[in-house]
């Protein structure tokens, strides 16, 4: 117990937190009621390609850590959950079988969303995470692959969380992953990929799926996976820049109640109560007798797969829910106490190939090696570093402007609650230090 808490008190004050999605803080994950510990290399999104890259490359760093994690929280099994097609890490992967014996790879089939936690837990374990629940709840913990790197160099470095690998990709000239200081602007995360190839580039941020479009001065953060570059006329960009009121109007009018959307909906294939067409009839109807499709829409993984695929009228139902699901969160709203239903039967044969996801999004064309490039001689001149960059409470500011920081340095500290420390990504001097962010310039 006292070996968990070390752990969970260090990887807390380095900054460990998910390295996509939410960002969950990793250190909450460090539990002794953990007996299935998981890596995710599942890549949820099309086009991204840095954890595969990362564990090939640094296979044993990561090995060695996810071995320490289990032997620490005393987990019975490890599992490697990785697509079949990243032959070449599957390859790396098989050189070290002996070395880590504990070890077990779980080949994955290539489809969408794979990398979901809850779906990656159900294919390599068979269990299924209550609607609304924790994989704790289930004895299990995932981490995907940069976050266990984050954490191997924590422990055995002693280094904070500076950096994010971000795969750069579509309209620019080097397709690449690039090492990113955290706070940088998304247009020079950009750059380091060579730049846009566009005279009025869009920057789609996170992955083609669950992300959003973002300022050229947004910046990158330790959930940021990837940048896709995009023409403004773009399919994607189209969508993700539709008006949400005149997408419900569309539903009123030409929603046909085919169910598809839920019928390849990954949660509902799990037995969880989320049921589109049933919301997207409510909503757009304005009825209100029944609030379960309201409610239920608190189990949505905003994978998009009703949104951007399976609606034959290139409806919006994904946003639409989100819309509802923010309002409901706010006004304290939480997900009702449910149990899954058995898992449906013709799920298998209701998966989302992503080769197939690419080509409807007109992504193919962009489906490049783009290589990990670890030093790309781009210097990052200043940052603006959010303190919120993970779920819980902000970090608390520590420096004050005009104070000198040391990159690796902390700048603000774990609040109480859900927290991490956030640290300096760059040398240079304080410039400002608001209630969001703190914003650092090299004096080089």
């Amino acid at each position: 117990m006292k070996e968990i808490q070390e752990l969970r008190d260090r990887i807390r004050r380095l900054g460990v937190v998910g390295a996509g999605g939410a960002g969950f803080p990793t250190y909450v994950k460090m539990d002794e009621k953990v007996d299935t510990l998981i890596l995710n290399c599942a890549e949820c999104e099309p086009l991204l390609k840095l954890h595969r890259q990362l564990l090939s490359r640094r296979a044993q760093e990561i090995l060695e850590t996810l071995a320490e994690i289990a032997r620490i929280v005393q987990a019975k099994q490890v599992v490697i959950g990785i697509k079949r097609e990243y032959t070449s890490t599957v390859r790396e992967l098989e050189r070290w079988k002996e070395a880590f014996p504990q070890i077990r790879i779980h080949l994955l089939d290539g489809v969408y969303p794979m990398g979901d936690e809850i779906v990656l837990i159900y294919e390599a374990t068979g269990r299924v995470v209550r609607p609304g629940g924790l994989p704790i709840e289930e004895g299990v913990a995932v981490l995907n692959v940069e976050t266990v790197f984050n954490i191997y160099r924590a422990l055995k470095e002693q280094e904070p969380v500076v950096e994010k690998l971000v795969s750069v990709v579509a309209e620019v000239k080097h397709p690449s992953t690039v090492s990113v200081p955290l706070g940088t602007s998304i247009r020079e995360a950009a750059e380091m990929a060579g730049g846009a190839t566009l005279k009025d580039p869009v920057y789609l941020v996170g992955g083609p799926m669950m992300g959003t479009v973002k300022t050229a001065e947004d910046v990158v953060t330790k959930t940021t996976n990837a940048i896709l570059v995009l023409p403004r006329e773009h399919y994607l960009i189209r969508k993700k820049e539709s008006n949400p009121s005149i997408e419900l109007k569309r539903a009123a009018s030409i929603c046909c109640q085919c169910q598809a959307c839920t019928d390849l909906c990954p949660r509902h294939m799990l037995g969880h109560p989320i049921t589109p067409h049933l919301f997207m009839r409510a909503a757009s109807n304005q009825d209100f007798q029944d609030n379960h499709p309201f409610v239920n829409t608190l189990f949505c993984s905003s994978c998009g797969v009703c949104e951007l695929y399976a609606c034959p009228q290139e409806l919006s139902p994904r946003t639409l829910m989100g819309i509802y699901k923010g309002g409901l969160r706010k006004s304290g709203v939480r997900p009702p106490v449910a149990e899954a239903e058995p898992v449906r039967a013709i799920r298998e044969y209701r998966k989302l190939p992503e080769e197939r996801l690419m080509a409807r999004l007109d992504l193919t064309r962009y489906d490049t090696e783009a290589p990990l490039v670890e030093e790309t001689g781009y210097q990052v001149k200043e940052v603006r570093i959010p303190l919120s960059q993970h779920i819980g409470a902000p970090a608390k500011v520590i420096v004050r402007p005009e104070e000198q920081v040391e990159k690796g340095q902390m700048i603000a500290k774990p609040d109480e609650g859900l927290s991490v420390g956030i640290h300096a990504s760059i040398s240079g001097r304080v410039v400002s230090v608001t209630e969001t962010y703190v914003t650092i310039r090299s004096v080089g």
